[in-house]
């Protein structure tokens, strides 16, 4: 990966842009959550019917909203804003059967790939780029 380096403003909570694409079809740039707390990417299921995903049975996981069944999935997932993007392609995710849940942008890759600052008296979050 080259030296990137985004700035995001948010309000109220951390989200970045990101798009999805897969089969042809990709959604608008969507707030994503960024879930330290999380693994991995979680999107809700309308995300998946709209992009025709073929989604692999994973289990069953507990949350603050009750328990729900998680599928795994494979799509392309651009990062960025106006003046850059990244992409990710063939990235599993995972896919709640929750409909009321916002995209979760967990650990696994964008954790592994920048040095995250956040900056909340600013509201910004700062992505630099980890170079192996």
């Amino acid at each position: 990966m080259t030296d990137i380096r985004f700035i995001f403003d948010y309000f109220k909570y951390p989200v970045i842009p990101v798009k999805f694409y897969c089969n042809g079809k990709d959604t608008p740039f969507i707030d994503a959550l960024l879930d330290s707390g999380g693994d991995f990417i979680v999107i809700p299921m309308p995300i998946a019917k709209y992009l025709d995903l073929k989604l692999k049975k994973a289990g069953s996981v507990d949350t603050a909203g009750g328990t729900t069944s998680l599928f795994k999935a494979n799509l392309n997932m651009v990062i960025g804003n106006k003046e850059q993007t990244v992409t990710y392609n063939n990235l599993q995710i995972h896919v709640s059967s929750r409909n009321d849940i916002p995209v979760l942008i967990g650990r696994s890759p964008i954790f592994e790939d920048y040095e995250i600052i956040f900056k909340k008296y600013t509201n910004q979050l700062i992505f630099k780029s980890i170079t192996p």
